[in-house]
């Protein structure tokens, strides 16, 4: 079974094809703002580095949010059309917890402007702390001897990216199946004002 994984969520542009269960190709490159421009040559790429055709894709999964507000819709639009189309499944799995992975403790913090970020903790997969907006000088006062994955400079501590096409494949069972792509919709932690700015 092939599938191709897609996160724009954030300032990766991350594509991946996961066959059987194994990474056989994958890329993860900053592209800030311009995910929605490199997309589609970079999946060309992909599919060619593969040795598959679009045909021979048996599903496609996606991160669902949180995230950039534009970032967020432009592989799930793609991935929308893909499998509508082709009639092949769609799953979704939240941006946060493929960041995390199955790491044992970890917090995961992207930025969300405004002197916010993004965050849940994580212990080998399971939720231990639910996605939420908190200011960075919040978590900086609460945060203590964690380990942090994503943007740690936002609390004084280092930044630390992972493999997210590895993570795609190692949190297999943490995918979702969506049972009709049209009503696949981004996750939000808020819907107004403590929602993120564009980015």
């Amino acid at each position: 079974m092939n599938i191709l994984c897609m996160d724009t969520s954030y300032k990766f542009l991350t594509l991946g094809v996961i066959k059987d269960g194994k990474v056989c190709a994958g890329s993860q490159k900053e592209c800030w703002k311009r995910q929605s421009e490199e997309l589609f040559p970079e999946l060309e790429r992909l599919m060619n580095e593969a040795h598959l055709t679009t045909e021979e894709i048996d599903g496609i999964v996606i991160t669902e949010g949180p995230g950039s507000y534009t970032g967020v819709r432009i592989a799930m639009t793609v991935a929308k059309v893909f499998c509508a189309m082709g009639n092949v499944p769609l799953y979704t799995i939240g941006t946060l917890r493929l960041y995390a992975g199955n790491e044992g403790k970890c917090r995961v913090l992207l930025d969300a402007r405004g002197g916010r970020a993004y965050t849940a903790v994580y212990d080998h997969g399971n939720e231990i702390e639910a996605p939420h907006i908190s200011t960075c000088e919040e978590l900086s006062q609460q945060v203590s001897e964690e380990h942090i994955i994503g943007e740690g400079h936002l609390i004084g501590a280092g930044d630390s990216w992972p493999d997210l096409v590895q993570r795609f494949a190692d949190c297999s069972d943490h995918w979702v199946k969506a049972e009709n792509v049209h009503l696949v919709v981004p996750e939000y932690l808020k819907a107004n004002d403590a929602y993120l700015v564009k980015k």
